[in-house]
């Protein structure tokens, strides 16, 4: 009886670790640095993440991937094998850059694939100089063959589990995650990215995998790697890419046991809302009062890779960089709000939506250039450094541990609400706001970090003095450039 409550207690345990981000405690957040090569990745930890307080990166697919015509971005998602090799780099180049992050307190989380390997290609080449034979299923490198997969059906009714779990997602080659050799290899590939210091995981398709069986590969990956400054026995942390707007046989809510996954009604509801077509008002009770699922297992963001481009959930409401003034007010509100593990997104500028990442003409990848304000050049829209959505991941770490409180709205399109005593933000999208508000923090003269930020002991941008009782008067007009204001305890002068 002893031993069966120690097993259970076991279990209990390792999945609610799963659970933990493993970020450091004075960082925040998930940049998604989307086909980044792992040496600006490094780089870009040790110049900007770590001063900014993000606390992690997520990167694109790491294992070596079928090269197609015109290197469209989703070739990453096409795995030839488990080696190292893509156009972000090799296995020396993302030791290298595990080593330099997480010195810097900045954690790595890989964008895995293991629901299939290429699409329905015949003979093709990888990043790594490997080959396969999609039509025949041998991927050598591996090596799997047809005894591997599930059949050679094509999902066609999502309102079959069985349909949309053991056949084809767009011709991709359904590998059967219940053979014990393919879990094996699976297990064999995370246990690698946990030995060179990743943080975690985010499981690529994971709706079109049986609970169980990620459930059990991920029962069998080692504890993450003491060397990197990880607790001992700490668990990788997951995030499960589960997209369930309802209405399909799937539901989200069948993998929570397993560890985090990606609440994509977030970023439906959120990109609707800031495009007018809701008040911000209704956002009272944002989170579970949406049909959201619970806080400590959602995994958020405003847009990523794949929504942005349209393909995926209500791809009409999703805001992207290219609404820039709506989008940063999405991602400000999502940061200050607190439901859910935030992430935001990094991108490429794109026209087409297949379009790969700025590259040479030989295809390699274009490091981002850098100017003098932060933004970046070279085709990169680095969203991350835009003023008003980093200094926003400083709002979340400077309100960390408070609830919301004191919300306030006009009935339709301003609102307002305070973080504890730790932060305050207001937004408008119509009208202008001119009035006295609670603020919740002591009195002094504050920053505005979306305008500007604290600088030298001086304020860039917007100054709000508030007085005793927390009251503090708050501009914020319908034609500025940003329709959100935002004070914190650490930006007080």
């Amino acid at each position: 009886m002893l031993r069966l409550f120690i097993v259970i207690f076991a279990i209990a345990t390792l999945a609610q670790c799963q659970f933990n981000t493993n970020m450091w405690d004075n960082r925040d957040t998930i940049v998604h640095l989307f086909e980044w090569k792992f040496l600006d990745v490094a780089d870009e930890c040790e110049r900007f993440l770590q001063h900014k307080g993000y606390g992690g990166v997520q990167l694109s697919p790491v294992s070596e991937n079928a090269i197609i015509n015109n290197r469209p971005w989703w070739e990453r998602y096409q795995p030839i094998s488990y080696n190292f090799g893509t156009r972000s780099g090799g296995e020396s180049e993302f030791a290298d850059m595990t080593k330099r992050c997480n010195a810097v307190g900045v954690r790595i989380y890989v964008d895995v694939v293991l629901n299939h390997m290429t699409g329905n290609w015949g003979h093709i080449t990888g990043t790594a100089g490997n080959s396969a034979d999609s039509s025949t299923k041998s991927y050598p490198a591996v090596p799997y063959d047809s005894t591997h997969f599930n059949s050679d059906c094509a999902i066609t009714d999502y309102k079959n589990a069985e349909n949309v779990r053991n056949c084809e997602l767009v011709e991709l080659k359904d590998l059967n995650q219940g053979n014990e050799y393919v879990r094996g290899k699976m297990v064999d590939f995370l246990n690698k990215l946990v030995n060179l210091g990743v943080a975690g995981f985010r499981i690529d398709a994971a709706k079109h995998m049986w609970p169980k069986d990620i459930e059990v590969i991920l029962g069998r990956v080692n504890n993450l790697n003491i060397d990197y400054d990880f607790p001992s026995e700490t668990r990788p942390y997951v995030y499960q890419e589960v997209i369930d707007l309802g209405g399909e046989a799937i539901s989200a809510n069948e993998y929570i046991h397993i560890g985090a996954v990606t609440e994509f009604k977030h970023s439906a509801e959120i990109g609707s809302v800031f495009r007018g077509n809701k008040q911000l008002s209704s956002l009272i009770n944002w989170g579970i009062g949406w049909g959201f699922l619970p806080s400590d297992v959602a995994f958020i963001f405003v847009d990523n890779h794949d929504n942005q481009r349209g393909h995926g959930a209500r791809g009409a409401d999703i805001l992207t960089y290219k609404v820039p003034k709506q989008y940063k007010m999405a991602i400000a509100f999502m940061l200050a709000h607190p439901f859910g593990t935030t992430r935001v997104m990094s991108s490429f500028a794109f026209d087409d939506t297949d379009a790969g990442p700025p590259a040479d003409e030989n295809g390699n990848i274009i490091s981002p250039g850098i100017n003098s304000d932060n933004t970046c050049t070279n085709g990169w829209v680095c969203e991350h450094r835009w003023r008003q959505i980093y200094n926003m991941v400083g709002f979340r770490i400077a309100v960390k541990g408070t609830e919301l409180n004191d919300w306030w709205s006009n009935g339709a399109q301003q609102i307002a609400f305070c973080r504890g005593g730790k932060g305050f933000v207001a937004f408008t999208n119509g009208g202008n706001i001119n009035q006295d508000m609670q603020t919740c923090l002591p009195a002094g003269i504050y920053c505005d970090v979306i305008s500007g930020e604290l600088v030298n002991g001086k304020c860039t941008g917007k100054i709000v003095n508030v007085g005793d009782g927390g009251i503090g008067y708050i501009s914020l007009e319908e034609n500025e450039d940003d329709g959100v204001l935002a004070i914190h305890i650490n930006a007080k002068l």
